[in-house]
């Protein structure tokens, strides 16, 4: 057995493996909402851009999700490619990724203009060594030019549809 006699395990103290004095921190921002479909994230990547030196941010504005009976929503979809790196790095990207739009707002919607979008966060391996501070700098620069954007975009196609 290893040198285990497999009956004293006094270092662990809960079921779930951690000391039993340890406290587990639970946020409560809930996870944002994501695109999942392969469709989706095509439709995206027809639309706006914007590029930064880690990543590049893709927006479209899903008008056919707003409804009168359903809340406008903001979906976001982060893609990793295989050339940035093996899956540890990946995840690791992906991980940097979400924390950054957590703590920075974005995941639960504080950029949203009451219409529904959707966004694709496209990483690059500068994810990884960018300064966390910056990254998520970054990552409202882009949210707020992309939305710019998006908005001049729609005001120049509003009047063609009235007529």
């Amino acid at each position: 057995m290893n040198g285990q006699s497999g009956a004293s395990k006094s270092h662990i103290g809960g079921p779930d493996g951690r000391p039993a004095d340890a406290t587990v921190a639970r946020t409560e921002d809930a996870p944002f909402a994501r695109l999942k479909k392969r469709s989706e994230f095509l439709a995206v990547a027809k639309g706006a851009r914007h590029h930064e030196s880690a990543f590049t941010l893709q927006a479209l504005a899903d008008e056919s999700r707003q409804t009168p009976s359903q809340e406008p929503a903001c979906r976001i979809g982060l893609t990793v490619t295989k050339k940035t790196g093996n899956s540890v790095e990946r995840n690791r990207i992906r991980r940097r990724l979400r924390e950054a739009l957590r703590l920075s707002g974005m995941a639960r919607g504080e950029i949203a203009t009451g219409k529904a979008r959707d966004y694709v966060v496209v990483a690059r391996r500068e994810t990884l060594a960018r300064n966390f501070g910056l990254l998520q700098a970054d990552l409202a620069r882009a949210f707020e030019r992309i939305e710019r954007r998006l908005a001049t975009h729609n005001s120049k196609k509003a009047p063609a549809q009235n007529e």
